[in-house]
C-alpha cells in the first residue's frame, strides 16, 4: 500500500470558545445519559451533535493510501498546554489548561468556553461515543458483577464495598477501517480414524490416522472501526493494575459515534491520547490478520484437526485511522495499600452496551480449603470406584 498520507480535517467549522443551545442559546450543556444527546441544562433541551459523514462506516469502497483524522495526527511533544480563549460575552479572557480539561467557566459572567478544535496534544480526538447509561444503571451491574464473586471476595473486600466511587470515563481508543486483498497458505489435517497401541503392561498410546493438506485462501477485506486502546498505560501493561479488563467490554457501538464536542465530557473524566499511529501500526496489523483467520474459519472447518497458517499475507489498498472517546463506568478498588504487593482491581461498565467485566481480590484461604476438599472429594470418589 502506498504511504500517501491524507490528512482529514475533522475539526473544520469547529469553534473554540462558547457553544450555545440552539434554542435558548445558553452555553450550560451537557450530556442526556438517556438518549446519548447533548441537553441544555437551562431549557432542557435535546440535541446531536454534528455527525463525521467522511468518517462513517461504509465508506471502505473507495478507500486507498493512509487517512488519517486530525485529531489522530501525531502528538506534537512541545505543543501549548494552556489556551487563552476571549468570552464573547463579557470580553474576559479565560485559561484553559489543556492537561486538565477541554473546558472552563468564564469567572465574569459564567458561560460555558470550549475547546472543539484538533489541538497537537492528543486532549480532542475526531470523534466521540457518548455515555448512554445512567450512573444507577451502572452501579445496578456492578452490584449484580461483584455479588455473583462475594463467596469468593477478600474479606476486607466484601465489607468495605460501595458503588459510592464509581466514575463516567472516556478512554482513548484509535478507530480503524482497512480495505486490501488477503492470501493465506498453510496445512490443514483431517482425522481419518485411530487405534490404542499398547506399550507395556501398564501404558498405551492413542495413535491417530491423519491426512495433510495444502490449504490455500484468497479474499477481499474490507474492515470496519476496528478499535485499538491509544495509552501507554494500559498498551503497555502494569503489573500494579487490572486495568486490562478495559478491552474485555469491547466491542463498542461505534456506528453511532458523532463529531466530537466537548460538552459531551462534563460530568464525566477523560484520559488523554498519548501514543501515535506509528506506535500502533503493529498491533492494527495483527488484529487485521486476526480477524481474516476469523473470517476463514469457516471455509476450512472440513479439517477437524485444524488448520496452520504458515504464510499470511495482506496487500493493503488503503487504511483510515480516526481518535475517538469511547465510555465506561469505572469502579475501583486498591487491594493491600502502600504494601509492595499493591494491586489495584477495576470492574469496568461498557457505557453503551452494558457489557461487564473486571476483577475482586480472592480470599485465598478459602479458595485453599474449598480446593482441598475437592481433591479429596475425588480422592474417595476414585477408591470407590476401584
Amino acid at each position: 500500500m502506498p504511504e500517501d498520507i491524507n490528512i482529514i480535517d475533522t475539526g473544520e467549522g469547529a469553534k473554540d470558545g462558547q457553544t450555545k443551545c440552539p434554542k435558548c442559546g445558553a452555553t450550560d450543556i451537557s450530556t442526556n445519559t438517556a438518549t446519548g444527546e447533548l441537553r441544555c441544562n437551562f431549557c432542557r433541551f435535546s440535541f446531536k451533535a454534528e455527525v463525521l459523514e467522511d468518517m462513517k462506516p461504509g465508506v471502505a469502497e473507495d478507500l486507498s493510501g493512509v487517512q488519517i483524522g486530525s485529531g489522530a495526527a501525531d502528538i506534537d511533544a512541545n505543543a501549548e498546554t494552556t489556551v487563552t480563549l476571549k468570552c464573547t460575552s463579557c470580553g474576559a479572557e479565560v485559561v484553559i489548561n489543556l492537561n486538565e480539561s477541554s473546558q472552563a467557566r468564564c469567572h465574569w459572567c459564567r458561560n460555558m468556553l470550549s475547546i472543539n478544535n484538533k489541538v497537537p496534544n492528543g486532549m480532542v480526538p475526531d470523534a466521540i461515543l457518548p455515555f448512554k447509561m445512567k450512573k444507577d444503571e451502572a452501579r445496578e451491574h456492578i452490584e449484580e458483577f461483584v455479588g455473583q464473586r462475594r463467596f469468593f471476595a477478600n474479606k476486607k473486600f466484601a465489607s468495605e464495598f460501595t458503588t459510592e466511587n464509581i466514575m463516567g470515563v472516556y478512554f482513548p481508543y484509535m478507530l480503524i477501517d482497512m480495505k486490501g486483498h488477503a492470501s493465506f497458505s498453510g496445512e490443514g489435517e483431517i482425522k481419518r480414524g485411530s487405534y490404542t497401541r499398547h506399550i507395556d503392561k501398564d501404558h498405551e498410546e492413542t495413535v491417530y490416522r491423519v491426512e495433510r493438506f495444502s490449504v490455500q485462501r484468497e479474499c477481499d477485506v474490507d474492515i470496519d472501526d476496528l478499535a485499538i486502546e491509544s495509552s501507554a498505560r494500559r498498551a503497555g501493561g502494569n503489573n500494579g493494575e487490572t486495568n486490562n479488563i478495559i478491552n474485555a467490554i469491547l466491542p463498542f457501538d461505534t456506528e453511532n459515534y458523532v463529531k466530537y464536542d466537548s460538552n459531551y465530557l462534563k460530568g464525566f473524566t477523560s484520559e488523554k491520547r498519548d501514543v501515535n499511529k506509528g506506535d500502533l501500526q503493529s498491533i492494527a496489523d495483527s488484529q487485521e490478520r486476526e480477524a481474516v483467520k476469523f473470517a476463514l474459519n469457516k471455509s476450512v472447518s472440513q479439517y477437524d484437526r485444524g488448520v496452520r497458517w504458515d504464510k499470511q499475507e495482506i496487500k493493503k489498498q488503503g487504511e483510515k485511522w480516526m481518535a475517538a472517546y469511547l465510555p465506561v463506568w469505572l469502579y475501583s478498588y486498591v487491594e493491600n495499600p502502600g504494601n509492595s504487593n499493591q494491586l489495584t482491581h477495576y470492574v469496568a461498565v461498557n457505557a453503551r452496551t452494558s457489557e461487564t467485566i473486571g476483577s475482586v481480590p480472592i480470599n485465598k484461604g478459602r479458595i485453599g480449603t474449598i480446593s482441598v476438599l475437592v481433591g479429596l472429594l475425588g480422592f474417595f470418589v476414585s477408591m470407590l470406584l476401584l
